[in-house]
């Protein structure tokens, strides 16, 4: 290990400290660093072992986001240069000018706990956020890179993939961390893709890519009673399909549909 003094994991933080420099290396390495300075914001860093590399990397502008006073203690004492650019507080609370002032690149080993709603937070802020690079729980690594067509294809493959490109990097035992996790972990790489705005409306369309999903089983045209579609909609074929067959220009197209008979314009 790195330090003789040690923070110690705590389970209602989600913290399975990473230990093998090897992956450690591999996992900043995978972050697209630009000629230019680019901003990097590091979502928990616990003992500072992605830190150490980002820190030792001339083109990185890092800022680390911590909730753990222990942990923060421990940056502090072993990386003073960091010191005045530790956020002591809840990512998923901060305001997201404070983390995103200028276009910026995310990485971390991501609680598992919290990675959903870390991923939600970066879709809101999709725009300032050009590359997410985190390790997580194989099993939403892999939904979040699923295609359409597959089990595990889900919301938040979707309303990902919307708007970034989504590879594979890495996949990890768990032995390589104190205390090792119950499950495998996987480290994928988010890369802004040319997206800006949708063409129909963006809260229907979450909307409807939670609702298709929420009762993935059943087709479309019962997974979206609840939203009152216009008679003439139900005799669409897609409506026929589940939730996990439709693309996300599929998803798209019968948003923009759904919303023009909603305004009275059935350009079918």
């Amino acid at each position: 290990m790195m330090h003789q003094q040690k923070v110690r994991p705590k389970k209602f933080l989600g913290q399975h400290f990473l230990h093998d420099e090897h992956i450690a290396r591999k996992i900043t390495e995978a972050l697209l660093v630009q000629p230019s300075l680019t901003k990097v914001l590091e979502i928990g860093p616990g003992m500072g072992v992605l830190t150490k590399y980002l820190i030792q990397n001339p083109l990185i502008d890092l800022t680390v986001v911590e909730i753990d006073r222990e942990s923060v203690a421990f940056l502090k004492n072993h990386y003073p240069t960091l010191t005045d650019r530790i956020i002591e507080q809840d990512f998923l609370e901060l305001e997201n000018k404070q983390l995103f002032p200028t276009s910026t690149a995310v990485i971390g080993n991501f609680p598992y706990n919290i990675s959903s709603q870390i991923f939600f937070k970066i879709l809101e802020n999709r725009n300032l956020v050009s590359q997410v690079v985190c390790m997580l729980q194989k099993e939403v690594a892999d939904r979040i890179a699923a295609k359409h067509g597959n089990k595990t294809y889900g919301i938040l493959s979707v309303l990902l993939q919307t708007f970034y490109t989504v590879e594979m990097v890495l996949k990890v035992p768990p032995g390589v961390f104190t205390p090792p996790p119950k499950v495998m972990s996987a480290v994928i790489r988010l890369i802004r893709n040319e997206r800006q705005a949708l063409p129909c409306d963006e809260k229907l369309f979450f909307t409807v890519v939670k609702t298709g999903f929420n009762q993935r089983r059943k087709t479309l045209r019962n997974a979206l009673k609840n939203l009152s579609l216009a008679a003439h909609l139900n005799t669409l074929p897609v409506l026929d399909k589940r939730a996990e067959q439709l693309s996300v220009d599929d998803f798209i197209t019968l948003t923009t549909l759904i919303e023009r008979s909603r305004a009275g314009d059935d350009g079918i």
